[in-house]
């Protein structure tokens, strides 16, 4: 039996990775697409060991010319495409005043952010309808709270996951009848490399009742999502929001 592929951007580390794992438990074979010209020490072992086949990718995604290129990279190693998680991204470049927030760090988030993502997704839906077969597809997005609870200090971040949440929104409407879900995944507070530096601030906020579930997100709730998503059990969910947050974003008195 031939077994469903799936693309990861941002897959070498962090969520990434933890989606990357999780679906090569649940039968896929991978493609890490990542900005290192090579994948890190390990990676393809621990994809592998999984049973899954493992490519790799150097791709910024802020980098359009780049998307025809890692479609192809799919292709030649396994045929097809069948998810496509948009996990790449970055943060605030610098964390202020929004009045003093420069055009080139609010162009840098939303370059990488939201159109390097909106513009790799319309490329791998392409690829996704021009091949069709009988494994269900996906294309799974990572956004944030940040979509809806607005970071004054922040603003470019919390702008660029808004736009994704749309865009999930638009494409989920035009892929619904060609059976591709689409679906947007809202993470809370993480334990990932990107958040070790302000941990102590987090274990503080959690300790006093931030979070609901009283503990930290890790990235593996992450990647039990995303391969849940990608079995194609939720199909007739395409268009939705799963937050994944500990109950951090349900509004409370």
């Amino acid at each position: 039996m031939t077994r469903p592929a799936a693309i990861i951007t941002g897959g070498a580390r962090g969520i990434g990775l933890a989606c990357a794992e999780a679906l090569a438990d649940a039968g896929f074979d991978i493609l890490v697409a990542d900005l290192a010209d090579k994948p890190a020490d390990g990676l393809a072992r621990n994809i592998t060991a999984r049973g899954a086949k493992f490519a790799y990718a150097s791709c910024d995604i802020a980098d359009l010319v780049a998307h025809a290129a890692l479609v192809e990279t799919a292709m030649s190693a396994f045929g097809r495409i069948d998810c496509l998680v948009n996990n790449a991204g970055v943060g605030a470049v610098v964390r202020g005043d929004l009045l003093e927030l420069k055009p080139e760090n609010f162009d840098r988030a939303l370059g990488i952010n939201l159109r390097g993502t909106v513009f790799l997704s319309k490329a791998v839906a392409k690829a996704m309808l021009a091949k069709p077969n009988d494994q269900a597809k996906s294309i799974i997005t990572i956004t944030s709270i940040s979509a809806e609870a607005a970071s004054p200090e922040r603003a470019d971040y919390c702008v660029s996951k808004a736009g994704l949440s749309m865009w999930v929104k638009t494409l989920a409407l035009r892929l619904a009848a060609e059976g591709i879900g689409v679906f947007e995944v809202r993470p809370g507070i993480i334990r990932t490399d990107m958040t070790s530096g302000v941990a102590a601030k987090y274990d503080a906020l959690i300790e006093g009742g931030l979070v609901p579930a009283r503990r930290w997100g890790e990235a593996s709730d992450i990647g039990a999502v995303v391969a849940a998503l990608a079995s194609g059990k939720f199909g007739f969910s395409t268009g939705s929001i799963i937050n994944v947050d500990g109950a951090l974003s349900i509004p409370r008195l």
